[in-house]
């Protein structure tokens, strides 16, 4: 059996689910604290920018949760974060999904007998060549279903024989929509992919092979079998998350929108965007996974063309988008911990500035921090650096 990488954060309360840039898995403990000292009782706890969803799913128990993330795949990963699926998915079940998705790979390959063998690469220039011509399906019509990834992402990030995988499972996945099942496929699919493909752990380019070194590397990446990655995960998510929250609810909107529709008396966790980067550049694989609508792409990281683009991630626009932020919150009578960081797009004195100008004096605030070491996701050769972590608290009086 292929040995599955092991992982820095094993034994962490929560599944881990995907490789995130600016994830709060390590100061989740933090974060429970700074909501702790809100010292309010309410009902409803709003994580606003749910991302991979691992905050809700930490209150899950606590309060009714209500997960919101304007991308769709986050909600995903939010129910099921929230679902108890220990009790409520057969350990025999995986029997099955492994059995559909043998018979739905074996159909594609008897329909497409395409072949791209690693295993008999004898030249940098021989293993270009095989990623362009799988490249280039992109422009091949398919007569089957389920064959989005093969299409788009053969040769990119993932390898043709693992794209076809994907879809395959994809396809199973679908087989259970309207099931806690459903949310475990796909979650543990989320998982394989990301530990699989040959890019940086997040999808913003692929890498291109310019060296022998660089090839072999890739290659490595390209002959891993996604099912044991898969069945790791989807074995610790339907052994490990029970309880259950007395309510919940995921939506997929703005920030703007959520906040008018959040239950009177919350409390609302906000982790926007710190820097210029925008999320949806680099997972927006996951959008077009979960949401499966064969987009337009372009440029080489193959992007959906309506990729969202957050007004805090725009210097131009990032102060208003704190004002609206704050002007929600106050309409709805919410308590609110912000997440921020000192390396954020504006600085933590601006923040309080516009919040006294928005909030008035309806609310009292006060100013929590730790040191936290941030991962940069391969986007420069530094790969982590040092931040102090800010959790700003506003508390309605």
């Amino acid at each position: 059996m292929e040995k599955v990488e092991e992982l820095e954060i094993s034994n962490s309360k929560i599944p881990h689910l995907l490789k995130y840039m600016g994830s709060k898995r390590e100061i989740i403990d933090f974060i429970k604290e700074s909501v702790s000292a809100l010292n309010v009782n309410s009902g409803w706890f709003c994580d606003l920018f749910a991302g991979t969803g691992v905050v809700a799913g930490s209150f899950k128990g606590q309060y009714n949760i209500h997960a919101n993330d304007v991308q769709i795949y986050s909600s995903i990963l939010a129910q099921t974060y929230v679902l108890n699926l220990k009790d409520s998915i057969s350990p025999l079940v995986l029997k099955e999904i492994k059995s559909r998705l043998q018979d739905l790979n074996g159909q594609f390959y008897s329909k497409y007998s395409l072949k791209f063998d690693y295993d008999n690469v004898s030249s940098l220039e021989n293993f270009v060549s095989m990623e362009k011509a799988q490249q280039a399906l992109i422009d091949q019509e398919f007569e089957i279903g389920f064959h989005l990834f093969t299409r788009y992402y053969s040769g990119t990030y993932w390898s043709f024989d693992q794209c076809v995988w994907i879809d395959s499972m994809r396809a199973v996945a679908e087989q259970f929509t309207g099931k806690p099942e459903y949310y475990a496929i796909l979650s543990s699919l989320i998982f394989a992919m990301s530990y699989t493909s040959q890019s940086t752990g997040h999808y913003a380019q692929y890498r291109d092979a310019n060296t022998k070194s660089s090839m072999n590397d890739i290659i490595q990446y390209r002959k891993r079998n996604l099912w044991p990655y898969f069945e790791r995960k989807f074995t610790e998510l339907t052994t490990t998350l029970n309880g259950r929250t007395s309510e919940f609810r995921a939506t997929t909107l703005d920030y703007v929108d959520c906040l008018r529709i959040v239950e009177r008396g919350s409390i609302v966790y906000a982790d926007p965007p710190y820097q210029s980067v925008h999320y949806s550049r680099f997972y927006h694989i996951l959008e077009t996974l979960v949401r499966y609508d064969y987009p337009k792409v372009q440029y080489k990281g193959r992007y959906r063309d309506d990729r969202h683009q957050s007004p805090f991630c725009k210097r131009k626009t990032v102060n208003g988008a704190f004002t609206s932020l704050f002007e929600g919150v106050k309409f709805r009578d919410a308590h609110l911990v912000l997440s921020y960081s000192d390396t954020g797009m504006i600085s933590l004195e601006d923040i309080l500035s516009i919040a006294e100008n928005t909030l008035n004096t309806d609310y009292c605030q006060e100013v929590l921090d730790v040191d936290h070491i941030h991962s940069k996701m391969g986007r420069s050769d530094v790969r982590h650096h040092d931040v102090k972590e800010y959790a700003i608290l506003f508390k309605k009086k």
